[in-house]
């Protein structure tokens, strides 16, 4: 069985040497992702230009057995692109092109590496919008967002990634390349095998190319912030915007420790001494956007809202939507360590849940900022720590085994949008049982029966 090192000519034909790297100090950048405390060296990294060129790579990794980890920009918070020690990791940050946008058929199609943000940018030259905006979406790849089924801050209304995908290009174990998925809007030919490989974290095939569904970009947009004394109130006020039959574009929530370390980082002008903010967004006709934003903003102080104030105009909207984008870097400043985490349950259940977490948060002694997509009912509890205090991480994995318990006791999921990767693993037969779990298994023997990619991740 050859090394990783020792088939790096062989690489390098394919690709040509600038896109291989072998020397320590050049592959330890590819050996993690945003994942806290998940590191290990690879073997090689190699950057293909193509599709094909991912092929041949597929197969020359595979006559010699060796794994293959593919990534992007490594934003990941699942540990899902973290190679293993002896692998080839396939990096397809430099397929970043946008081949085409078809404004007769609202559809952009884009080689895997290209920036999420990016596409939206291109897409709004045309008059249109790309509406899944993940966190990271300045620097994550479309293809990573694909592996992830990555959601937003814009999921609520729009929807995911998976919503989004009309077709795809995959390399599969075998090195064999498929096209799966078409421009038509409606398509019942045959299993609908490209969904199978939205959110399959690399375990079953590279995503290489994609073909995506672009909208019309909305007339209009009003953003309003509401402070609540209490996170119960911001939480009850969620429930009832959408008991309503509101679907705003945008519901976000803060907590006060997120607050601080926003307002500290970032000086928007946040109030520090309340409980929660939400960050409430409408687009779409003028008319609706005036009406949804004014029963929005009586709906949260009915339910005890101190103050919302209305954006004047674009430039204070995303001054404003900037608190909810900065949240994890404000936060990642306190501690060595940052575990930003990823759970979701009915929204009904909210107030219920940011109470859970508040309260395991401080019978175990932790800092813990809790903020999140609070309309769909994703929220990212997230822990400041230090990793090199052995006890102090006791208890920080004591407080997620019940924060996990507790979500799946409210009808919830382990991972609304970061994926299981390794991270979530240990966690995952207990929401989807021991059958669900082996029919995972064994479309993962189906497609790749000898194990080579992105080996140990979801499952072992």
């Amino acid at each position: 069985m050859s090394s990783p090192a020792s088939l790096a000519p062989a690489f390098t034909a394919i690709t040509g040497a600038e896109n291989v790297l072998t020397q320590p100090e050049d592959v330890i950048p590819y050996g993690f992702d945003g994942t806290a405390a998940l590191q290990e060296t690879p073997g090689l990294v190699v950057f293909p230009r193509t599709t094909e060129q991912v092929a041949e790579c597929v197969r020359l990794a595979a006559a010699h057995q060796l794994p293959v980890v593919t990534r992007g920009s490594g934003t990941g918070l699942s540990g899902g692109s973290v190679p293993l020690p002896r692998c080839v990791v396939l990096c397809l940050a430099r397929m970043d092109r946008i081949l085409e946008v078809d404004p007769r058929n609202l559809t952009l199609r884009a080689q895997a590496g290209a920036i999420t943000q990016k596409i939206d940018e291109t897409a709004g030259a045309h008059g249109l919008f790309y509406p899944p905006d993940p966190g990271s979406m300045k620097i994550s790849t479309i293809g990573g967002n694909v592996a992830e089924n990555s959601g937003g801050l814009r999921g609520l209304k729009y929807g995911v990634t998976r919503d989004y995908i009309m077709g795809l290009e995959a390399v599969l174990p075998d090195a064999r390349i498929v096209r799966l998925g078409n421009a038509c809007v409606k398509d019942v030919a045959g299993y609908s095998l490209k969904d199978l490989f939205i959110g399959s974290e690399g375990t079953l095939g590279i995503v290489t190319e994609v073909l995506l569904k672009l909208l019309p970009r909305p007339a209009a947009r009003r953003t309003l912030l509401a402070v609540f004394p209490r996170m119960e109130d911001a939480a009850e006020t969620v429930s009832a915007i959408i008991a309503a039959r509101i679907i705003p574009c945008t519901l976000e929530f803060l907590d006060q420790m997120t607050i601080r370390c926003v307002e500290d980082y970032a000086r928007i002008g946040l109030p520090t001494d309340c409980g929660a903010v939400l960050l409430m967004e409408t687009d779409g006709h003028p008319a609706a956007v005036e009406e949804e934003a004014a029963r929005m903003e009586e709906l949260a102080r009915q339910h005890r809202a101190a103050s919302v104030k209305v954006a004047a105009d674009a430039a204070e909207a995303a001054r404003l939507a900037s608190a909810r984008r900065s949240a994890f870097s404000a936060l990642a400043r306190m501690r060595p360590t940052t575990i930003l985490e990823d759970i979701t349950v009915p929204r009904s259940e909210l107030a219920r849940m940011v109470s859970c977490i508040a309260e395991v948060a401080a019978r175990h002694r932790l800092q813990v900022g809790t903020f999140g997509h609070m309309g769909d009912g994703n929220l990212h509890p997230t822990f400041l720590t230090d990793e090199r205090d052995t006890e102090e991480m006791e208890r920080v994995h004591r407080a997620l085994d019940e924060i996990v318990a507790h979500t799946l006791a409210l009808g919830g999921t382990i991972t609304g949008e970061h994926g299981v990767g390794l991270a979530k693993k240990a966690w995952l037969s207990q929401q989807v049982g021991d059958a669900s779990l082996e029919l995972m298994r064994q479309v993962k023997r189906a497609l790749d029966p000898h194990q080579l990619f992105n080996p140990g991740k979801i499952f072992d």
